[in-house]
């Protein structure tokens, strides 16, 4: 890091300073201004925040180490533009519709409270399971890469960076609500989108370029039936990302994930209606369409840049066996390796923009999570300021006990963004069969929503905690409950325990009494009233159409040309 870099971090310091500033002079006068940004934002507002929440530092490092060690197998999860659509065009006009804060809140109008508070629950376990635990770990990790910054005081630098990092996004996160994440997400977005174009563009100069990559990575094996790095399909018979598994995995993975998580819905239930928020998720999904090619790509790069130099000792870090190429390393070494004085300040920039936005949704969201769907049941007198200073309370709760669970998160997976698929599997199962069964099918009961969502809570956190427990004691032999529950391969066993839960809602829905009318108005298909209606057809036009299909249009050639 030389002179020019830090100028321009500071330059990218002052500027989000100010945005912050002027956020907070801004009148929250309660809860939904705070929480919601009183439900005033725009479509550019929309779509930037939903995209730069899912961006944190775990796609530098996670994604881009997926790259470098297994080529092309995860971009299913990042090529998910398509999934944003479903959100804007299908679920928004529910969501409006209810008048909502949160997504339990939403089970809670669709089934009943304990619904709800199983919601609720799972939400903040998979908040401290991965978007915690993961970015933390990430940020740490790929600034003292970055920096080359061994210890500092005496103290292990990637503690320092990370913990520093993440106790600055919090002070602005605290003072500013949901406000803050958005405008500051709109300058973000951009100088992430940048740094990381540059390290595409200047890594595939270092290479040779794209023909040179789809070379090096087509020559690599990545299993035994000829599938290469370069293959997204990949035969069924692969230990890891077998193609119907990683189809299905995938979809309800991001189903989940972008149609039903507060921690990305809470975006568009801050949009002025409908028309915006469906915009802004069309515009989420244009932006959902770059992460391969800016994160996994790179990943790629150097991955071959490494196989061209292994005679003089290769390009990436090595793990500590002193054989096998430390994948998560892939893109802070493109950046301390490639990038000239000043462009290295920049994608800094990115990352710091990458790991705050991140992280600032996910304190926004959990704070909410909590006030509204704990305390503020329980105690709905509560005065409004005070709300806020509970939910600032519980998020800091989170946050340390996310960075307590990082030591056991790494003996869970050794590629980081496989990680964090891999514990998502699990719980986007029993939350995607509730979701999806409670919109589409009128006698969908509050009692099958709640079993269902119950049974993939149970099954969820019984193969995560075999995951840990088999993974750190050996000689542990075979057996039924093992094969299932840990040997099994983790997409198949997405999909299985997915069909599993829709099984647990549809025949508990059988067995219980049909909801009245009443119940079910405006919040399943065919109830809504010609009002509702109306609203939500002026909410789009010709070109809304157009951009969707656009987007449908660039995930099929992709599929294509990678298949």
């Amino acid at each position: 890091m030389q002179s020019l870099d830090w100028l321009v971090i500071g330059v990218f310091c002052l500027a989000l300073i100010g945005i912050i500033v002027w956020v907070v002079k801004q009148k929250q006068n309660d809860s939904a201004d705070y929480f919601l940004s009183g439900r005033d934002a725009t479509w550019i507002a929309i779509g930037a925040s939903i995209f730069a929440s899912n961006i944190g530092s775990e796609h530098l490092i996670g994604l881009a180490g997926a790259g470098a060690s297994s080529g092309m197998a995860m971009a299913h999860w990042e090529i998910q533009g398509w999934m944003i659509l479903i959100l804007g065009w299908v679920f928004v006009p529910f969501y409006s519709r209810s008048m909502v804060y949160t997504m339990p809140e939403f089970l809670e109008r669709r089934y009943n409270p304990q619904s709800r508070t199983i919601l609720s629950v799972i939400s903040l376990v998979s908040y401290v399971l991965t978007k915690v635990a993961v970015t933390v770990y990430a940020g740490g990790l790929v600034f003292q890469q970055v920096f080359g910054i061994d210890t500092l005081w005496g103290i292990d630098f990637f503690w320092i960076a990370a913990i520093g990092l993440v106790l600055i996004t919090a002070l602005y996160t605290v003072f500013g609500g949901m406000k803050s994440v958005l405008y500051t997400s709109v300058l973000q977005t951009p100088i992430l989108l940048l740094g990381s174009l540059i390290i595409l563009v200047l890594g595939m100069k270092e290479l040779g370029g794209w023909d040179e990559m789809i070379r090096i990575c087509g020559g690599i094996s990545v299993n035994e039936y000829n599938d290469t790095m370069n293959n997204l399909i990949r035969s069924n018979s692969d230990p890891n990302f077998p193609w119907l598994g990683a189809l299905v995995g995938s979809a309800i993975i991001g189903f989940w994930y972008w149609c039903t998580d507060q921690y990305i819905v809470q975006r568009a239930l801050s949009g002025k209606n409908q028309k915006e928020a469906r915009r802004g998720t069309i515009f989420g999904a244009y932006l959902k369409l770059l992460p391969v090619f800016l994160f996994l790509i790179p990943g790629m790069i150097a991955f071959a840049l490494h196989q061209k130099g292994l005679e003089t000792g290769g390009f990436l870090p090595m793990l500590a066996d002193g054989v096998t190429p430390n994948a998560d390393a892939a893109f802070p070494t493109l950046v301390a390796k490639l990038l000239p004085a000043g462009v290295k300040g920049l994608v800094v920039c990115g990352i710091l923009a990458a790991l705050m936005s991140s992280l600032a949704s996910l304190f926004n969201s959990s704070a909410m999570l909590f006030t509204i769907d704990f305390y503020k049941r329980f105690k709905p007198r509560t005065p409004e300021k005070k709300l806020v200073g509970i939910g600032q309370t519980a998020t800091v709760v989170i946050v340390i006990l996310g960075i307590l669970w990082i030591p056991i998160m790494r003996s869970v997976g050794n590629v980081l963004y496989t990680y964090l698929q891999d514990v998502q599997s699990v719980l986007a199962p029993g939350i995607a069969a509730a979701f999806l069964l409670g919109v589409c099918w009128k006698r969908t009961t509050a009692q099958g929503g709640m079993w269902g969502l119950l049974a993939g809570m149970i099954i969820g956190l019984t193969r995560l905690g075999s995951k840990v427990y088999y993974s750190n004691v050996a000689d542990t032999g075979s057996s039924l409950f093992k094969y299932l529950f840990y040997d099994l391969n983790w997409l198949f066993f997405c999909g299985w325990m997915f069909l599993f839960c829709m099984i647990v809602v549809v025949w508990v829905s059988y067995a219980t009494p049909a909801p009245s009318a009443a119940k079910i108005q405006g919040l399943v298909f065919g109830t809504a009233t010609p009002e509702q209606k109306a609203e939500t057809r002026a909410g789009w036009n010709k070109w809304d159409v157009i951009h969707t299909a656009i987007i449908l249009g660039i995930t099929v050639a992709f599929y294509i040309y990678f298949w």
